[in-house]
């Protein structure tokens, strides 16, 4: 598919009202994305179109990029351009979860982001680290971690303190020893205690997330 035929099927996926309810929460598209998964399918992994979707700068071009381009196929310094590029939530997520979480340079990257003081940046590098802790914990000073989520995280930027939360549950989740630990910086610290929460759907405030994987884990 060249550029200018995806750029179709993704106008002929706009829809208004679609729209008017993403823009509430900050994004500027009117897809429904299941649909645009759907696109994505049919297209399938097509590294040099998903350059050409992500260089028009538009977020429906954006979020089929990230569907359909290989996380290998970007250098280190690509990714970091990428992340630092103004995003709306959408497109950084995908991004994130997507291309960072799944790229063979995510630990090169994860350490010089942490502290940065962008806030999308700093809040990239504390996501890897959340995947690093449930995955690879080896090497990796979780205590030094709960420090400076005990220090800093109350304070922290919007983007950059959800994704220190995360760290934080993550330890109390995979890591017994720590627990109580995690547990008590989260009641301390009150952050997203008050996040509105749908039925059915677990809390992000740290120690409800805890007690809830762990005990269906159990």
């Amino acid at each position: 598919m060249t550029l200018e035929e995806a750029l179709a099927e993704l106008a002929a996926l706009e829809d208004p009202k679609v729209r008017a309810a993403n823009e509430k929460r900050g994004d500027d598209h009117g897809m429904n994305l299941a649909r645009l998964r759907t696109l994505a399918k049919k297209i399938k992994t097509s590294p040099e179109l998903a350059r050409e979707l992500w260089a028009t700068g538009e977020t429906p071009a954006r979020l089929l990029a990230l569907l359909i381009c290989s996380p290998r196929q970007f250098e280190a310094s690509d990714l970091d351009e990428m992340l630092r590029e103004p995003q709306p939530p959408k497109v950084n997520d995908w991004f994130v979860n997507y291309v960072l979480k799944k790229t063979p340079l995510a630990e090169e990257l994860r350490e010089g982001w942490m502290g940065d003081r962008d806030d999308t940046v700093a809040a990239a590098g504390w996501s890897l680290t959340s995947v690093r802790v449930a995955k690879s914990p080896t090497g990796l000073d979780l205590d030094a971690l709960l420090d400076e989520i005990e220090r800093d995280m109350k304070d922290s930027p919007s983007r950059k303190q959800w994704a220190m939360n995360e760290t934080l549950a993550t330890i109390g989740i995979h890591h017994p020893g720590l627990r109580a630990r995690a547990l008590d910086i989260g009641e301390r610290l009150q952050v997203l205690a008050d996040y509105p929460t749908a039925p059915g759907c677990t809390s992000p405030f740290a120690p409800a997330w805890i007690g809830e994987i762990v005990r269906r884990q159990g």
